[in-house]
């Protein structure tokens, strides 16, 4: 499930950047408001699946509950989604040394 939730912290933080630095751009320079409704669709798509695998893997893993609030609050914030990436692939590392 990690993998997958790893995937999925990775597309969020990618629509992210992709909404605030090519489709808001598109909208409010270029006049093509199509462009923020697309990638604002995408974006939500992820963030629900984001958070519906960020509880899933709380509950799963046992994770406490900062934790799980600190992963939330990066993917807020559009360069930190991509550290929640990289914390994800540490702990499945971890896990697989551990087996």
């Amino acid at each position: 499930m990690l993998r997958i939730f790893r995937q999925i912290a990775l597309w969020e933080a990618i629509s992210t950047i992709c909404l605030f630095f090519i489709a808001m751009p598109l909208k409010y320079f270029a006049g093509i408001p199509e462009a923020v409704k697309i990638a604002g669709s995408i974006h939500g798509f992820f963030v629900v699946i984001f958070v519906v695998m960020l509880i899933m893997s709380t509950v799963e893993y046992k994770w406490p509950i900062l934790k799980a609030i600190k992963y939330f609050l990066a993917s807020l914030v559009p360069i930190l989604g991509f550290w929640v990436e990289l914390d994800l692939k540490k702990e499945i590392e971890g896990k697989r040394q551990k087996s």
